[in-house]
């Protein structure tokens, strides 16, 4: 069966979905037009950029690419070269070099968080997670340290997520995708399809809500989910957020829970991209596992997300920020405590695939353009 997958799904095509709309999440409507916003272009050139990591004291930040380069941005003095002591990575489609984070104790350690596709032993490629020591001069990692792989090895280059978010206590969510075997997802022995929780050396918290269950991998902390591409703490609620990845069509946000099954691939929104139903789904819903509090029917083709939590533009408060791929757009989304009140479309015209989403310490939104001549952008209101 020939298909192509959604993170390069271009158009976008209108679905139906596989039964009745039953389900009490609120799904995305058509944006109404927007007022735009303004951009300044920070940078090009980038070999399509994956994160963004803002330095403290005005240094910039710290940006990935995906073929597995990281470099910082200076605000006076553009791209550097790449920094020395990244480690190898495997580069197949989605894989390669992912996220970038800074340990919240960075003021003392200058740890530097990153996930990608390790290259492994014999050449077979694994999710991973590792961390170095950024020098004084920003221009080297030192000593990196791998420090989680994940099993099974990776069977392609898709649905492999490799996003990170840091809780209150220094602990790390990982979100990891199913990598197009469905039904890893809900199986609770393979770590495919999850949001992991991991100490900072790789290990494992013991309150993790599995770690007493002989019969599921302690790391897990929630399972069912397809392609997670976004994840955020709420500054509001302290709650963390995420993004998902649906097939053709079913693009969800989550509030992922300890323990809780999100439904993937027996419950979603989507289809598969052949147009068939996914073979494993009974519907939209699924007893014991969560819905989604907002979904699209559309695929947008989710990815970084931010909270809008700065003081610059009132008119942003109470938002979050999430880049759309497919959609070629910048989506903001008005929040009502847990609930999405209103969707807005922002840099449509400029046609480029959003994959990350930060907001800086002056207040601005900055995103990374997915493209092979990709851009740093800052965003403000159009008025």
């Amino acid at each position: 069966m020939s298909f192509s997958f959604r993170d390069t799904l271009l158009p976008v095509v209108t679905l139906a979905l596989l039964t009745s709309q039953a389900n009490a999440a609120p799904k995305s409507p058509v944006p109404p037009p927007s007022a735009g916003a303004k951009v300044t272009e920070l940078a090009k050139g980038l070999d399509h950029p994956w994160s963004l990591a803002f330095l403290p004291d005005n240094q910039g930040a710290l940006i990935t690419e995906r073929s597995g380069q990281l470099r910082q941005w200076k605000p006076d003095g553009g791209l550097s070269a790449p920094l020395k002591g990244v480690p190898r990575v495997w580069v197949s489609g989605q894989a390669g070099l992912w996220d970038v984070r800074l340990s919240p104790d960075f003021a003392s350690n200058r740890r530097v968080y990153l996930t990608f596709a390790h290259p492994g032993e014999k050449g077979e490629p694994h999710a991973a997670l590792g961390y170095g020591t950024l020098s004084a001069d920003n221009k080297t990692l030192n000593n990196f340290k791998v420090v989680f792989i994940q099993k099974l090895a990776l069977q392609s280059g898709i649905n492999l997520g490799g996003r990170m978010a840091f809780d209150e206590k220094g602990n790390i969510f990982l979100s990891t995708g199913d990598n197009n075997q469905r039904i890893n997802a809900q199986h609770m022995n393979q770590l495919q399809g999850k949001i992991l929780r991991l100490t900072p050396e790789g290990g494992v918290p013991q309150d993790n809500p599995f770690v007493h269950d002989k019969n599921a991998k302690p790391q897990i902390w929630t399972y069912g989910n397809r392609n997670p591409q976004g994840l955020a703490i709420n500054p509001w609620s302290g709650k963390l957020w995420e993004t998902e990845h649906g097939p053709r069509g079913g693009d969800e946000v989550n509030l992922p829970q300890a323990g809780k099954n999100y439904g993937w691939p027996l419950a979603t929104f989507g289809i598969n991209y052949s147009g068939q139903p996914i073979p494993e789904a009974k519907g939209t819903t699924l007893a014991g596992a969560e819905d989604p509090i907002y979904y699209w029917e559309i695929s947008p083709a989710l990815s970084g997300m931010a909270f809008y939590n700065a003081q610059k533009f009132p008119q942003w408060k109470n938002s979050l920020f999430v880049g759309a791929l497919a959609g070629k757009s910048l989506i903001r989304l008005t929040l009502d405590g847990d609930k999405v009140t209103h969707e807005e479309r922002l840099l449509g015209d400029r046609k480029e695939r959003i994959r990350e989403v930060q907001v800086g310490g002056d207040g601005f939104v900055y995103v990374l353009t997915d493209e092979s001549d990709g851009k740093l952008l800052k965003v403000a209101p159009q008025s």
